[in-house]
């Protein structure tokens, strides 16, 4: 079989979930845009408003998914996946941009007073395509989380939001047709806007969490439950390890301490071979380098290497390794 292929599946679902976003937020639209030209209310307006950024960011995020899915070369030796950040950070921007349209909207129909007309028929409406962004919402962030895509899992987590904004406005819209009170329309709309910033400053967040390459804990976690297998038989000990992920590109880093009196063919061989099935236990695309140690025969109580000629402690036993001690940069300079 082509080895390309399975990495061409996932990017073809990748795009295929992409375009099934787009559509259906270009639909949404136009649903509740129709619902606010029937009850011309301010949360329905909302609700639609938001819908726009939907789209818009469905189209961003579109053009990211077939960047992100072009191979390394010489420019970008880590491949292009870093643009789903991008395409997270701007999708976080619109949110906070549409919450902003809101609140000046919201305001000015509480001094200038509404009324809302065809509530049913609106809430009717309003409901439905929450319920569609919902199971769409599940849909992007089942697959981004299923094919390594921050920018599926962004836009997933932003239509899931649009899920409770509508049911937001349902409630709103029957509130106002329960008691009459016209001004709960508006005062909704902000209840709205309120949710919105918050979810455009998480995205926004998070995306500058990762062009900045901030510390994941738990892709090193899982680095190093891969790596805890194949402690023994002469890999001693991981310090200075780091890893980042750009789209499905990972690469890890560590610093790997073998004995001493191994010649440098022995321990590159070694090297390589743990950090190629750690990258296939992970499951990922990427790759690990490690920079090998000296030992320094200040392990010898952990390291269980027999038969070794400059050994001057028994050997006690493997302990696990800990991520405390797995980031740090330097080799401690007595045994653990």
């Amino acid at each position: 079989m082509d080895p390309e292929t399975p990495v061409a599946e996932d990017a073809r679902i990748r795009l295929r979930a992409g375009l099934i976003s787009l559509t259906v937020a270009v639909l949404m639209l136009a649903a509740k845009y129709q619902a606010y030209r029937m009850t011309a209310s301010t949360a329905v307006l909302s609700d639609a408003l938001e819908s726009i950024v939907n789209v818009v960011a469905a189209v961003f995020a579109l053009g990211g998914l077939v960047f992100a899915g072009r191979p390394a070369d010489r420019n970008h030796p880590y491949g292009h996946g870093k643009i789903e950040f991008f395409s997270a950070a701007f999708e976080g921007g619109l949110i906070a941009f549409a919450s902003v349209v809101i609140v000046y909207e919201a305001v000015r129909i509480l001094f200038a007073g509404s009324e809302v007309r065809q509530i049913s028929t609106g809430v009717l409406i309003v409901l439905a395509t929450g319920l569609v962004n919902l199971v769409l919402g599940w849909y992007l962030v089942r697959t981004g989380r299923g094919y390594n895509s921050l920018t599926l899992v962004a836009d997933g987590k932003h239509v899931i939001a649009d899920f409770w904004t509508s049911a937001g406005v349902v409630v709103g819209l029957l509130l106002v047709q329960l008691t009459g009170l016209a001004w709960l329309d508006p005062l909704v709309a902000l209840l709205v806007a309120l949710s919105l910033m918050w979810t455009g400053f998480k995205l926004v967040r998070h995306a500058a969490g990762g062009l900045l390459d901030e510390e994941d804990p738990i892709l090193l976690s899982r680095v190093l439950n891969a790596l805890q297998a194949y402690v023994g038989h002469g890999v001693i000990r991981v310090h200075h390890l780091r890893a980042i992920r750009s789209g499905r590109f990972h690469h890890v880093e560590a610093h790997l301490v073998v004995p001493e009196f191994w010649s440098v063919d022995k321990a590159h061989g070694v090297s390589e071979d743990v950090a190629a099935r750690v990258i296939q236990d992970l499951g990922v695309e990427g790759e690990m380098v490690f920079h090998t140690d000296p030992c320094h025969r200040i392990y010898c109580a952990t390291c269980d290497l027999e038969d070794c000629p400059i050994r001057r402690e028994p050997f006690l036993g493997v302990t696990p390794l800990t991520l405390e001690e797995a980031v740090q940069p330097d080799m401690p300079r007595v045994a653990p």
